[in-house]
């Protein structure tokens, strides 16, 4: 399976549950895992600040252990690369994506490691 169906799966089924209202943005948390993925976590968040990073930290709304595994390949081995990997499925998601419409419903839209910066990726 591509990283694209396998994303957009498990981002379908996050969206398809009862979202709650009053989120302002959403951040795609990223980790290195220890099992040579990269995991994504989406959380959603009722604050939104551009230059506080830590809107990212409220969590009031998390896929929690719902967790999407990327593994790390040759072309994907540097974090660097495994952050641009993510970024184009997650804009690929935004414009063609089932749900597409329920995460561009928010303020922004952000992707980052959670020990670094978070680069917005959309904004309404």
């Amino acid at each position: 399976m591509d990283n694209y169906k396998l994303f957009s799966n498990w981002l379908n089924h996050i969206l398809e549950q009862d979202i709650p209202e009053g989120i302002k943005a959403f951040n795609f948390n990223l980790y290195e895992g220890s099992d040579d993925t990269y995991d994504i976590q989406l959380i959603g968040s009722d604050e939104f600040d551009e230059k506080d990073f830590d809107w990212a930290c409220t969590d009031y709304f998390s896929s929690e252990v719902n967790i999407c595994y990327i593994k790390r390949t040759e072309d994907i081995e540097q974090w660097e690369q495994g952050l641009n990997h993510i970024t184009v499925l997650v804009e690929r998601y935004l414009k063609e994506g089932e749900y597409a419409i329920i995460l561009k419903s928010v303020s922004a839209i952000g992707i980052g490691f959670v020990d670094g910066d978070i680069d917005i990726l959309f904004r309404a």
